[in-house]
């Protein structure tokens, strides 16, 4: 049973479709609780148009932004393809150089969707836009203001949205106004989804038309990509425990978790000093670099530094 149920919770997070679902219903979700218990409206001249635009746009951007950040492939492209700061460790081919890009552009629409989400659906409600485009209602042709001064007139739109402060004899003004901000927002709502729509399918034809790889080729390549990392990570966190294992070994006298403990290794002053400087980086022409912070106090004895790996004996 556990074996299938981590198959199942495997496949899922390799389907684009229930992936890009999933973070679509959560953004919808969050963006009604956001509205209901957030989103107030100051109605005031002047603050309307930077709350409502802000609560329309700051939520969107800061979406994109974690959904590249979340994306793992998204590092890794970043730490060997476009990064130029350090000397480059190998040579890149062309081939690779494409396949990065179309990378880049598969989590590029993955990022979108959870801001172009946020945008269509507050844009289909209508409560912020309803509130930022308050200001720039135009009652000029409505008599009950013909008598109202322009700073009087400006702080009556601008109370439009809460209702309360609205004069009674405007209420049918205000109806009026907020049924045509709404009209508005939701065309603007209807209009981004279809052009994302058509956005999306046209950048996924001619991402395949400008792969270099057929279409069982890029299946393939995805998925070596996922098992790649999943298996690498599996395999690194097992190796670094016997890596760890062994210097604590060596600095302590036993192991961790060991209850036959008949040899301890009091460590000194000097060799407290020693592990505190870590030796993180494999750079330059070193053979073989040190990846902790006992690399550079706990070394292997002679024989075991001239052989490939470290023996573990029980």
């Amino acid at each position: 049973m556990g074996p299938t149920r981590n198959s199942m919770v495997s496949s899922l997070q390799r389907n684009g479709t229930f992936i890009n679902s999933l973070i679509g219903a959560l953004t919808i979700g969050g963006q009604q609780l956001f509205s209901s218990f957030a989103f107030r409206c100051p109605c005031q001249v002047g603050k309307n148009v930077y709350y409502g635009s802000a609560f329309l746009v700051l939520p969107a951007l800061i979406l994109l932004v974690a959904g590249y950040a979340l994306r793992s492939h998204m590092w890794t492209i970043t730490s060997e393809y476009c990064c130029s700061c350090a000397r480059p460790q190998r040579r890149i081919s062309p081939l690779e150089r494409k396949l990065a890009c179309l990378r880049f552009f598969s989590i590029t629409g993955r990022a979108l969707v959870a801001p172009l989400t946020w945008l269509a659906t507050t844009l289909l409600t209508g409560t912020y836009y309803e509130c930022a485009a308050s200001e720039f209602a135009s009652v000029d042709h409505y008599p009950v203001f013909d008598n109202v001064t322009a700073s009087k007139r400006e702080e009556i739109i601008a109370g439009f949205p809460c209702g309360k402060s609205t004069p009674s004899d405007v209420t049918l003004v205000r109806d009026e106004v907020a049924l045509r901000h709404r009209y508005q927002s939701q065309m603007l709502g209807w209009i981004l989804i279809t052009l994302a729509t058509i956005a999306a399918l046209v950048s996924r034809c001619l991402a395949r038309c400008c792969s270099p790889l057929t279409t069982l080729q890029h299946c393939y390549w995805t998925n070596y990509l996922d098992n790649e990392r999943e298996l690498f990570e599996q395999a690194a966190e097992q190796h670094s425990r016997f890596l760890i294992m062994e210097r604590l070994k060596k600095l302590f006298g036993f192991i961790p978790g060991n209850k036959d403990v008949k040899h301890i290794h009091i460590p000194s002053c000097q060799d407290w000093k020693d592990i505190s400087a870590p030796c993180l980086l494999c750079m330059g022409d070193d053979l073989q670099g040190h990846y902790s912070f006992l690399g550079d106090r706990v070394e292997e004895e002679k024989e075991e530094s001239k052989s490939e790996g470290i023996e573990l004996k029980p």
